[in-house]
């Protein structure tokens, strides 16, 4: 976690450093700052100066360092238990058609949304409740 907060700081300290390159480079080149680009990079350093001190914050609130950050680690002493997933489950696929019906419905005819929504709000409970019924009912 050290070295990101590190890569975060070089980071922000680039996205100063060439924003200032960029605003002189401009104000020789074409004899004013253009503004855009210059906005740009320094909200670079800004967010990433923001992103670093967060990082900085946790590291401290959890007094040590993370499984990855030592160097007789293994790789999975850091992987967090995700969940359960249904890897037969037929429900996502339905849950997309449904956007992708929505989106059609906002390019082509706008009778289509509604259809969209319809088959979302079926997709949604279905997935919900796929372990309520049928051969994986618990």
């Amino acid at each position: 976690m050290r070295t990101n907060v590190g890569l975060w700081w070089l980071l922000a300290v680039f996205g100063f450093l060439i924003a200032a390159v960029y605003t002189v480079w401009s104000l020789l080149q074409h004899g004013g700052v253009e503004w855009v680009g210059s906005v740009a990079l320094v909200f670079l350093g800004l967010m990433s100066s923001m992103i670093a001190f967060y990082i900085s914050r946790v590291m401290k609130a959890q007094r040590g360092d993370l499984p990855e950050d030592t160097l007789t680690a293994d790789i999975d002493d850091g992987d967090p238990e995700m969940g359960e997933f249904s890897p037969w489950s037929w429900w996502p696929i339905v849950l997309a058609a449904s956007a992708a019906i929505a989106v059609i419905g906002l390019a082509v005819g706008s009778w289509l949304v509604p259809v969209g929504f319809a088959v979302f709000v079926i997709a949604i409970v279905g997935w919900v409740y796929e372990y309520y019924r049928g051969y994986f009912a618990r």
